[in-house]
């Protein structure tokens, strides 16, 4: 739980917009219910006087995290000020508790409980919970154990004098690095002490290694993959995500033949099946790459499918493996319609949504499915572990569901395991920017309502498709990742002639870009093919659609809103477009405006699955960014609509641009080399994510 990430300066010019209690009410809300009158009078109060005195202090760009409760913690913290620290250049952290009250009297019956005025049960001295949460920061379990950082707290009581409060200050108040406590009469000493707690300088990396600590940022999967170098993996499952990797791990000891060591498991067998749901970003993909990179290390025999060509295509480039080496252990859910001898240990099936109803080879001559998709998975393996998240369903017949994975299952006798993944890491950890989206595009009950930013993630709108491109292209060019994508609303031409020319296929008035190359090779200026538009910095200058850019992230990202959804006076409205081939030039051209897709408005299409596939496709689009969207709709009317919903740009700490951001929240663009095609010598491997 986070409400906000922001400089004192900057909640200060928030507030004066009258948007800082709006905003963490709305965060509150997501996280506890509606939030009560004295909670908003206290952030409209002790938040401001707080950063107020920062900006006394000589502190205004102090990072202030409010209402911060890392996974694990019994109670949030009113405040972290996170920087750096200016005797020991460690990060400095200082946790505070705020309080309004005026006066307290100490209760008769129990020494370590006070009466507040106003409050009508006893409250214990606010160091005691500082002091939980320090224990809980710094414990062996704790987000900052084993770290060098200096680490204190205080209560600062803005409205109160030292007479009015004196009892907190007695011989049996709680002592160690969060007992103080500060008054309006001891504010110049409070004043002095951030100084030398805190320096002016280097508060935003600090911030920005914490929130990886926590887990609110996370390494994006590609970056986490090429960064890796066998040490570990890079990838830190945490809460939910470790918990559902120990049991696949406790499961495949049991099935592959020492039950010994799961004696909780003897219901098992000799085959299981695990099945995790969960949102974009989730971490499903970072459990399903961990379990294969320990599995593979202990000699099991494991492989890891998908259903999306662009995904695997990425991770192949960003690992740098030779053909025949990836194609031997990342695999298509079609490659098992003849089931490997032996049986897998472990199959890990990502994207399970993406599953067909029968296996398909687009040469006649190869083998064809005889029966239903996930049976031909079932068969491959003794322990089938499947990540899937429906609302990224994009195709009518995907069918992958945790209905048709349990069915299955209990076919063959076997009662899977379901897991549910609630915490996100996409979208900068943003939680309150993925219900924004569910909302918007009608894929919860909320109703639609005006963005909040939170510190963590920022959209905005663009009044033209230039403007967004100007956008997107400038954090670029700065060296940020950044790609553009678009609804499926516009034809897609193959290239044209032998230089395989793009035909710029997608038109809003006088503006004119072209798709991802329809293209299994480069094309005319070294355009690289579909499946490594989103990895390739080549691509950056094509647009991107729902297939090639679905499992993918990058720092920015412009969506272009075509006119397959669009908002009509209270609703969403849904179009099916239609396309003809020009007689002059060969190309296909609008004829009506709507959803090109070829898949989604086939006529055997119902109307309830094409606005499923299309809400879900722009859904997929929407969570693509990492630290900002830009958005823009060549329809007028849903252009209007969407400027309500995102408003007015925050430009006040919250506009993630890459030239503010620090050195430690960047991350390069670069790849590693690949091997050369078809290598398969393991002396010639590079130490990586399966080193292990």
């Amino acid at each position: 739980m986070l409400l906000l990430k922001l400089s004192a300066k900057d909640l200060l010019a928030l507030d004066r917009r009258d948007r800082l209690v709006p905003h963490l009410a709305a965060r509150w809300k997501h996280f506890r219910g509606s939030s009560s009158e004295g909670e908003r009078e206290a952030w409209a109060e002790s938040l401001i006087e707080l950063a107020k005195d920062l900006i006394a202090a000589d502190r205004g760009d102090v990072q202030m995290l409010v209402e911060c409760r890392p996974t694990g913690a019994d109670a949030p913290v009113d405040v972290m000020l996170v920087g750096r620290h200016p005797g020991t250049g460690a990060d400095s952290f200082q946790l505070i508790e705020l309080k309004r009250w005026s006066s307290v009297t100490r209760l008769e019956a129990d020494a370590a409980a006070f009466i507040v005025p106003g409050i009508q049960d006893p409250k214990l001295h606010p160091a005691d919970q500082l002091g939980r949460f320090y224990e809980f920061l710094m414990g062996d379990k704790g987000p900052l154990r084993g770290l060098s950082v200096e680490c204190g707290g205080f209560t600062y009581l803005h409205n109160a004098r030292d007479e009015s409060v004196r009892p907190l200050f007695g011989p049996d108040a709680p002592t160690g690095p969060c007992a103080r406590c500060y008054t309006l009469d001891s504010r110049d000493e409070m004043l002095k002490d951030l100084q030398e707690q805190i320096a002016e300088e280097g508060s935003d990396a600090a911030a920005e290694r914490f929130l990886k600590r926590i887990g609110v940022r996370n390494s994006p999967l590609l970056d986490a993959m090429t960064s890796s170098r066998g040490e570990d993996t890079v990838f830190t499952l945490r809460g939910q995500q470790e918990r559902v990797a120990q049991d696949v791990r406790d499961a495949v000891t049991s099935v592959t033949g020492d039950p010994s060591r799961a004696p909780m498991l003897t219901d098992v067998g000799r085959k299981a099946v695990f099945i995790v749901t969960g949102g974009a970003g989730s971490g499903k993909s970072a459990i399903g790459l961990q379990l294969m990179a320990e599995f593979e290390a202990k000699g099991l025999s494991v492989q890891y499918a998908s259903g999306s060509r662009a995904f695997n295509a990425a991770m192949q480039d960003h690992v740098g493996f030779g053909d025949r080496e990836f194609q031997s252990r990342f695999r298509y859910f079609s490659s098992y319609i003849n089931p490997p001898e032996p049986r897998l240990d472990v199959l890990i099936c990502d994207e399970a949504h993406r599953m067909r109803e029968r296996s398909t080879n687009p040469r006649p001559w190869m083998p064809q499915g005889k029966q239903p998709q996930i049976d031909d998975l079932l068969d491959a393996a003794r322990v089938t572990v499947f990540l899937l998240d429906t609302s990224q369903s994009v195709r009518p017949k995907e069918v992958g569901t945790t209905q048709l994975i349990e069915e299955a299952a209990q076919r063959r006798g076997i009662r899977p395991a379901r897991y549910r993944l609630q915490k996100q890491f996409r979208c900068g950890g943003s939680e309150a920017y993925r219900h924004w989206v569910h909302a918007l595009l009608g894929l919860s009950d909320d109703k639609p309502y005006l963005w909040r930013p939170d510190g963590l993630m920022h959209i905005e709108m663009a009044n033209s498709p230039e403007e967004l491109v100007r956008l997107v292209r400038t954090e670029f060019c700065a060296g940020a990742s950044a790609r553009i994508v678009a609804g499926f609303s516009w034809p897609w031409n193959k290239p044209v002639g032998k230089e395989k020319r793009l035909e710029k296929d997608v038109r809003i008035g006088g503006w004119e870009w072209p798709w991802n190359a329809d293209s299994t090779s480069r094309c005319e200026n070294g355009v690289p093919p579909s499946r490594l538009w989103g990895v390739r910095d080549e691509g950056f200058d094509q647009l991107g659609c729902v297939y090639t850019s679905q499992g993918l992230e990058w720092d920015w990202c412009g969506v272009i809103m075509g006119e397959d959804m669009v908002w009509r006076t209270d609703r969403w409205v849904f179009q099916r477009g239609k396309i003809k081939k020009d007689r002059e030039s060969g190309l296909w051209r609008i004829e009506r405006p709507g959803s090109c897709d070829p898949k989604v408005i086939a006529s055997s299409v119902d109307e309830g699955s094409f606005q499923s596939c299309v809400r879900n496709a722009y859904h997929v689009l929407l969570t693509r960014a990492s630290r900002a969207a830009v958005v823009y709709s060549s329809d007028p009317e849903t252009q209007d609509y969407l400027k309500t919903c995102v408003g007015k740009v925050e430009n006040q700490g919250l506009r993630p641009a890459w030239s503010n951001l620090p050195e430690v929240a960047r991350r390069s663009r670069s790849r590693r080399s690949r091997k050369g095609r078809g290598s398969s010598n393991k002396d010639a491997q590079q130490p990586g994510l399966f080193s292990l």
